[in-house]
């Protein structure tokens, strides 16, 4: 496997819109059954050797743990309780319907029975289509979907390569299955007042000052994957940074502006880990600076803080 493989939207665009579906299903179990966390840290997957995960979750009395994985190698849907049962299926083969039905008899199966309280997808175009009558999304490629696995494994890397150099509050490296994107959050703690019309979800989502990495793979908006960095709120100016390396541009989306980075432009040069680093800086370095973050308070270079390791190299 090369480092950063093509993966045009355009050749799995039918397999993506399913297995979105299929992880909003599973994430909204999370999402139930899941302690709440500052700012939806509990409800994001986390990347495995074969898949991604839900992470152990509490049972309804709280007396056991079960979890629930995508597996993207034997491609299957696991489904584990710590009472020692455990079911798979296939995920080939699927509607959102079929699959919806087969993961609420997969968690009953292993003494877990689940009811999603609102069972369709957030904040898709089919938002008003209930799971278990969406027989229209029923694509699922393999080779696409492993690719997916994969690009998703070595852009995580590069995010958790960029979030060692930061010793403030940082969120964890995660993939959402809102956005179907996967990102890591840096935090200045300042509280930012949103306004009462602003959604619950964002509401939480940006309760405090934030600059965001991150990775797309692509959508009606923007039709390629791409990396991409944020702060919100946006310090005036910040549009005007220059950005490195010169592929990289600002965008306006959503009312604010976007610094994006094509994946097609990176994974042909000489270095496409550390021009997509120098990217993530950049933004960085940009935002904190107009904002007044303590930039070379909150550095660690290489994940270290200890000022004796520092000096010693090690």
């Amino acid at each position: 496997m090369e480092l950063f493989p093509p993966i045009p939207l355009a050749d799995w665009r039918d397999s993506k819109e399913s297995l979105h579906r299929f992880a909003q299903v599973v994430g909204k179990v999370r999402l139930a059954y899941s302690v709440r966390r500052n700012h939806w840290w509990n409800v994001p997957y986390h990347l495995t050797g074969r898949g991604i995960t839900t992470r152990p979750m509490a049972t309804a009395d709280g007396a056991g743990t079960f979890c629930v994985d995508f597996d993207f190698v034997d491609h299957r849907l696991v489904v584990c309780s710590s009472n020692g049962r455990r079911t798979s299926f296939p995920l080939t083969g699927q509607s959102v319907a079929s699959f919806h039905r087969r993961t609420l008899d997969a968690l009953a199966a292993v003494g877990v029975p689940v009811s999603l309280r609102n069972p369709h997808p957030f904040d898709l175009p089919d938002a008003d289509r209930p799971f278990a009558e969406d027989t229209e999304h029923a694509a699922y490629d393999p080779y696409w979907v492993n690719r997916y696995w994969q690009v998703l494994g070595q852009v995580s890397l590069v995010l958790e390569e960029f979030a060692a150099g930061f010793c403030g509050k940082t969120s964890p490296v995660h993939h959402f299955w809102h956005t179907f994107d996967i990102a890591v959050t840096r935090f200045s703690g300042r509280e930012i007042d949103q306004p009462p019309t602003v959604d619950p979800v964002t509401r939480e989502a940006y309760s405090r000052e934030v600059i965001s990495a991150g990775f797309w793979f692509g959508d009606d908006t923007f039709p390629r994957p791409a990396f991409y960095s944020y702060a919100a709120p946006e310090p005036a100016g910040l549009a005007d940074r220059p950005l490195r390396p010169g592929a990289a541009r600002w965008i306006e989306r959503n009312g604010s502006h976007l610094a994006v980075l094509d994946y097609d432009d990176v994974r042909g040069g000489d270095d496409p880990r550390g021009a997509v680093l120098d990217f993530y800086e950049s933004v960085y370095r940009a935002a904190a600076g107009l904002a007044g973050w303590n930039v070379r308070g909150e550095a660690s270079p290489g994940g270290v803080t200890d000022p004796v390791a520092a000096r010693s190299g090690r």
